[in-house]
């Protein structure tokens, strides 16, 4: 392969990683009908033009219904192009694969990725933590259950703004905080159907009942919603225990799912236990497993998909 043809604009970030991997030059669609190509950092030795350019490979994230791909094919074809195309996907649909040459792996949908779970229409069939997702939690000097709290609620700057509306928000604010909630939401565009806040008289109260995770938990599983994305990795885990359905965790970035904690935690003591008994020979170990895994994985993939 010897140009790498990323489709604006998730595909370019599977082609910039695959062209790194390569190690050959990139550029997007108009560029490859504009005979441009990105520049290239010094780690690249080889003429970044298109005078040796006989195989390109033209990458999107995914392909699902084909659209997207039928409309690259048909601009490309207009171009009359001297070049050997061919078409390739990360990820692609029970369909979706007769629109590509080349695919890492088949997802069909219900599905969500890393990079668009915050502007997805899947949102409208989810609950969402607000605090450490929407905006950052407050500081132990600001969560005061007073003036100080009350002014982060309404100045706190947004983490991320969801461009498609969110089913439930739930968070465990307390009920007592709803019209500055509700403020907020407005202010910064957030539009959501439900939101759900715990009905606690003080900060007090609610650390008393210590049942953050819980609450949570009985909301997913009384709503007719498909994901929970949760800020904390320990509610996550307690949420997803508890209802028996998938969660995101935010923080993390890890789906979990039913079943999936009790093998983490059984693992995770076998480690400790491995660990306790001859520290230095479990690092090494573990180390050497690390990268000798990751480098097999991306390697096997990319060289058996899209090798030159």
């Amino acid at each position: 392969m010897d140009l790498v043809v990323g489709i604006p604009r998730s595909g370019l970030l599977a082609a910039n990683l695959l062209c790194l991997n390569l190690d050959v030059p990139m550029t997007d669609v108009e560029g490859l009908c504009e005979g441009r190509i990105l520049q290239t950092g010094h780690r690249y030795d080889g003429e970044a033009s298109f005078d040796d350019v006989e195989r390109v490979l033209v990458v999107d994230d995914s392909v699902d219904s084909g659209r997207q791909m039928r409309e690259t094919k048909a601009q490309l074809a207009k171009e009359n192009l001297d070049f050997d195309i061919e078409y390739a996907a990360v990820y692609v649909s029970s369909k979706g694969h007769q629109f590509v040459d080349y695919w890492v792996d088949v997802v069909d949908k219900p599905r969500v990725f890393e990079w668009n779970v915050m502007h997805h229409p899947m949102l409208q069939f989810s609950c969402v933590d607000i605090d450490g997702i929407l905006c950052r939690d407050p500081t132990r000097e600001e969560n005061d259950d007073g003036p100080r709290y009350r002014e982060f609620l309404q100045t706190v700057e947004p983490r991320v703004v969801p461009t498609e509306t969110i089913g439930w928000l739930v968070t465990c604010r307390l009920e007592k905080y709803r019209e500055e909630t509700e403020a907020w939401l407005n202010e910064h565009g957030v539009e959501y159907e439900n939101l759900v806040m715990m009905d606690h008289p003080s900060k007090e109260a609610r650390q008393r009942a210590g049942n953050h995770a819980e609450y949570k938990a009985n909301v997913y599983q009384n709503t007719n919603t498909k994901l929970f994305i949760e800020s904390s990795p320990r509610q996550a885990e307690v949420i997803c225990e508890r209802s028996k359905q998938p969660v995101l965790c935010y923080e993390s970035n890890e789906l979990m799912k039913p079943g999936c904690v009790d093998r983490i935690h059984n693992k995770s003591t076998d480690y400790v236990t491995q660990f306790s008994e001859d520290p230095v020979a479990f690092s090494l170990k573990a180390s050497k497993y690390v990268l000798s895994e990751s480098y097999y994985r991306m390697s096997r993939t990319i060289q058996t998909h899209f090798g030159k």
